[in-house]
């Protein structure tokens, strides 16, 4: 009996190791993609410290050399000059930015008016067209509804013998009258549903500049540079500023001191000058008119010229006497133009 009882006694429940087994190992799965993260980022800032401490030796670098060249009695007078000249080239850059900048928004300005005075004029064409149709439908409703209360008038002062041969021809009549009533105040309905769709229509999203607006912007840009480059011709300050701008400190050698002191001296007389460049609005238009003449573009889309087809300043006069003189500002990236131009 006993033996029996073993046989058809219920099997014991499976221990659950098994499954604390496999959470064990999803959690080292987990742990593993933790702890490989963690290396990466600590990776990462490593290489951030290198890159910190390569720009700061470099920083270091060139305050030692500065400080070395300051030292120098020899030297001191050209960092001074290189300096100078350096903030020249900066001003210039930044002026030619903020004028390509003006420029760029006024012509924006002047094209989304435009569309913006040519959505409101159609707006108004299509709100007018449908009042125009909401007013000939009321006129037709008023005259439908005049018939009907004659019609009505007339139904209810005819005589017994007149109902019975015509009453129900003229109550036809009235149901028509009605219907066509029902239909134009759905009309009416519908109208007055279109007209407020078109009274909120949103007006049309900023519009870019085309490609003929950009060659215009660019010429205009090119002659502002060109009058900032005539500025300083005489003395060849622009040739140094740009040199200064693109080297640096301690790789020019200006001179002795009474030689720096005059570049300077130059500098400082020739900035009222470059304050006044924009008050020669004509003749930035009458250059940029001769730019455009020459300008050639390698494809049908740039708007940008090839340098070499700009590469001649013109100078003009008060009195309108064109002067040209070889110089390519485009190419040799004068005042930082190839930044400021429209693309």
């Amino acid at each position: 009996m006993s033996a029996l009882t073993g046989l058809f006694r219920a099997a014991p429940e499976e221990p659950q190791d098994n499954d604390k087994l496999v959470d064990l190992f999803r959690n080292r799965v987990e742990l593993k993609k933790e702890f490989a993260a963690l290396r990466n980022e600590k990776y990462q800032l490593q290489d951030r410290i290198k890159q910190h401490q390569g720009a700061t030796a470099r920083v270091q670098q060139k305050m030692d050399h500065l400080e070395s060249l300051l030292l120098d009695r020899q030297w001191v007078h050209n960092v001074v000059a290189f300096y100078q000249l350096r903030r020249l080239a900066t001003h210039c850059n930044v002026k030619l930015a903020r004028f390509a900048e003006e420029l760029k928004q006024q012509h924006e300005q002047r094209i989304h008016s435009k569309a913006i005075g040519k959505w409101k004029s159609e707006r108004a064409g299509r709100a007018g067209r449908v009042q125009a149709e909401i007013n000939e439908n009321r006129l037709q409703t008023q005259l439908l509804e005049d018939q009907l209360q004659s019609q009505r008038h007339r139904l209810m002062t005819m005589g017994v013998f007149a109902k019975i041969f015509r009453g129900k021809n003229l109550k036809s009549d009235i149901e028509a009258i009605e219907a066509r009533i029902q239909s134009r105040n759905q009309s009416e309905r519908e109208l007055l549903l279109e007209l407020d769709k078109v009274q909120k229509l949103n007006p049309p999203d900023h519009q870019g500049l085309d490609s003929a607006t950009k060659r215009s912007i660019n010429f205009m840009i090119l002659s502002f540079a060109q009058q900032l480059y005539l500025t300083f011709l005489e003395d060849n300050l622009g040739a140094m500023a740009k040199e200064a701008s693109e080297k640096s400190v301690g790789a020019i050698n200006y001179g002795t001191k009474y030689e720096c002191d005059e570049i300077i001296a130059l500098i400082e007389k020739r900035w009222d000058s470059l304050e006044s460049v924009t008050d020669h609005a004509e003749a930035l238009q009458a250059r940029s008119k001769l730019i455009a003449k020459h300008a050639v573009f390698r494809h049908d889309d740039d708007v940008v010229p090839a340098a070499g087809s700009v590469a001649t300043v013109f100078s003009i006069d008060p009195n309108g006497v064109v002067k040209e003189k070889d110089a390519n500002l485009l190419g040799d990236n004068y005042f930082a133009i190839s930044k400021v131009l429209s693309r």
